[in-house]
C-alpha cells in the first residue's frame, strides 16, 4: 500500500487535466458541419440524392410505381407497387446498382432489396408565393 503523501515521481498515478480548448475563431466549414449534423441536413441531402439517383436508374415510369427507403448496411430498400415490377427490377439489379453508384457516390450501396407494398402518392407540390 502506498503512503497517502505519495509523490508523482514515487509511482503514484497523477491525472493531468486536458488542456483547455483553444479560443478564437473557428473555420466556417467546421461550424457548418456541426450545424448540418445537429439539424439532420446531411441525412435530408442524402435522401434527395438517393431519390434523384433512383429516378435516373429506374426511369420515370418505374419511379412512379416505387418508393425509395433508406440504406442500411449498404442495402437500399425499395418498395414496389406490384409483384411483376418486383420481378422485373430484380432481373435488372446489376444495371440499377451501377447507375445508383454513379449517381449517388456519397452513399455506399452494394445491394438492393425490393419488397411489394403500398405506394403512397408523393405529397402535392407546395404553391410558391
Amino acid at each position: 500500500m502506498l503512503p497517502a503523501s505519495g509523490r508523482a515521481d514515487e509511482g503514484v498515478g497523477v491525472s493531468i487535466p486536458p488542456s483547455p480548448k483553444p479560443r478564437g475563431p473557428k473555420p466556417l466549414g467546421e461550424i457548418l458541419g456541426h450545424l448540418f449534423a445537429s439539424r439532420g441536413y446531411g441525412r435530408l441531402q442524402a435522401v434527395g440524392e438517393l431519390d434523384s439517383a433512383w429516378l435516373a436508374a429506374a426511369g420515370p415510369e418505374v419511379a412512379r410505381q416505387t418508393r425509395v427507403g433508406g440504406v442500411r448496411s449498404g442495402v437500399l430498400n425499395v418498395t414496389v407497387a406490384h409483384p411483376i415490377l418486383n420481378e422485373d427490377l430484380s432481373s435488372r439489379k446489376p444495371d440499377l446498382l451501377a447507375t445508383l453508384r454513379r449517381e449517388a457516390p456519397g452513399t455506399p450501396i452494394h445491394d438492393i432489396r425490393f419488397r411489394v407494398g403500398p405506394i403512397d402518392p408523393p405529397p402535392p407540390a407546395k404553391p410558391r408565393g
